[in-house]
């Protein structure tokens, strides 16, 4: 508890908590839908927006929002166009928009940036004022699953039934992955490139096959997200270590966790059930 004593560090559990709800929402779109991959590249590709913002001496939210978007957008229209070619299409993007970023960093006269703090974050350093934009963002991204929940549901177990049924499946993916960008946007400057994407991904494939529906996934996800975050920071002050790091370490640990207990539970139903079967011969 002493931890609560400093603003700081309430700030930070603040923003970890948000950014667990963010992305434990999002994260079970991206895992259901089988576009990790995909929110990878955007969140490499935000760098060019970073890039731009230093250079040109824009705002940094802005200017990575808006190339997040066109991004975000043109890899919208591969995956719908051409799904053979999406992943390569997708790694080249990823790879130039990082690249074109770093450039834009290295050519930004008289201010060195350090590329760590964007790829681990700086969850220790929030401030209030991006406290309430996450949270405008998570009330905005709650409220558009929960309006579309039906839709999205239809268009992540079954595309083809879900246009049977009407569902406007190009639009809704669209919404969809537009709403990656700006999660990954808005979540990139507090927890860092790495850890969004630990975020989007690890607590997500943790619950998937504990839940019975997509809403149960996407409230278990933003509960292990929170844990993640807060059993992270806790390690991060006890032991004087990169907070980021640590959170994705604590994940981690999680996660190969949850293979090992899960092939344990595999052995034992196969154990099992040769027994069953052996006696019932018998």
């Amino acid at each position: 508890m002493e931890i609560l004593h400093f603003e700081f560090m309430r700030n930070a559990l603040m923003a970890g908590v948000l950014a667990s709800i963010i992305c434990g929402i999002m994260g079970t779109l991206v895992v259901v839908n089988r576009i990790v991959f995909l929110s990878g590249g955007i969140a490499h590709a935000a760098y060019g927006g970073i890039g731009m913002g230093f250079y040109f001496g824009w705002p940094y939210l802005p200017s990575t929002l808006g190339f997040s978007l066109v991004v975000s957008m043109i890899m919208a229209a591969v995956t719908l166009k051409a799904r053979h070619r999406a992943d390569t299409i997708i790694g080249v993007t990823w790879a130039v928009g990082m690249a074109f970023g770093i450039i834009l960093l290295d050519l930004t006269p008289g201010y060195n940036v350090d590329l760590m703090s964007y790829l681990f974050g700086s969850i220790l350093s929030v401030p209030q004022s991006d406290l309430w934009i996450m949270l405008a963002i998570a009330v905005i991204i709650t409220g558009l699953t929960a309006f579309y929940y039906k839709d999205l549901l239809a268009m992540s177990y079954d595309e083809e039934f879900a246009q049977i049924r009407g569902v406007p499946v190009k639009a809704i993916y669209i919404m969809l992955i537009a709403m990656l960008a700006v999660t990954v946007v808005i979540v990139i400057q507090v927890v860092g490139l790495i850890l969004i994407i630990a975020l989007l991904t690890i607590p997500p494939f943790i619950v998937e096959r504990y839940s019975s529906s997509l809403a149960s996934m996407m409230i278990w996800s933003s509960v292990a997200g929170m844990i993640f975050t807060t059993c992270g920071l806790c390690v991060s002050y006890a032991f004087d270590i990169t907070s980021g790091a640590s959170i994705i370490m604590v994940a981690g640990v999680a996660f190969f966790i949850s293979l090992i207990a899960d092939q344990m539970v595999i052995k034992y139903r196969n154990a099992r059930q040769s027994h069953l079967s052996k006696h019932k011969i018998k």
